[in-house]
């Protein structure tokens, strides 16, 4: 795993096209039960290299019920989003990920650890690559998520500014969280 780890923290296949440069952000244990893949680190989470370090993770560990400790714990969490590295700003905010990280790494990643029971896919760009195209929004695959559970579970981005969205689709909060928290919480007991 270390020379994985390595590896991925040398890449600059695509430094070419990243505003502030490469630092790819991944956090990796053999041992994790959990794998969040999410889309790519923002400002904030480029500046500190600790993924899910801004407001969006505070949410995520809200959902998830597990303090700082445990979901900074490799051993038990692992973080892998679709981009690496921060992908620069866009009209509306971050631009996509950058599309060459999944087809890199992701393979190698995923086979590097074996202990995973659970994985999250946060947004669209990873609900698309790992679930297909079954549904054609992120709504539609989240208010599937039952298809998917129990080893996996689509999730919308915790971003603040999804505010919007958890005040109108308020059955995420009523039905999906409780599962998805009961079996975070199964999973890391394992």
């Amino acid at each position: 795993m270390q020379t994985l780890l390595a590896e991925i923290r040398a890449c600059r296949l695509c430094e070419a096209h990243l505003p502030l440069g490469p630092r790819p952000v991944v956090q990796l244990g053999t041992g994790a039960r959990i794998l969040i893949i999410g889309q790519a680190p923002g400002t904030k989470v480029h500046q500190t290299g600790i993924p899910w370090n801004d407001p969006s993770g505070d949410t995520l560990r809200r959902w998830l019920q597990v303090s700082r400790e445990q979901f900074y714990d490799p051993e038990q969490i692992a973080i892998m989003p679709m981009g690496f590295c921060y992908p620069g700003r866009g009209k509306s905010g971050d631009l996509p990920p950058r599309p060459e990280c999944a087809p890199a790494w992701h393979k190698r990643i995923l086979a590097a650890l074996p202990n995973v029971q659970l994985t999250l896919f946060i947004g669209l760009y990873a609900q698309r690559y790992y679930l297909g195209k079954r549904y054609s929004t992120l709504t539609e695959n989240v208010r599937h998520w039952q298809e998917f559970a129990p080893e996996r579970l689509p999730l919308p981005h915790p971003s603040p500014r999804n505010r919007h969205w958890l005040t109108k689709n308020p059955w995420f909060e009523q039905e999906e969280l409780p599962v998805l928290r009961a079996r975070v919480h199964e999973v890391l007991k394992s």
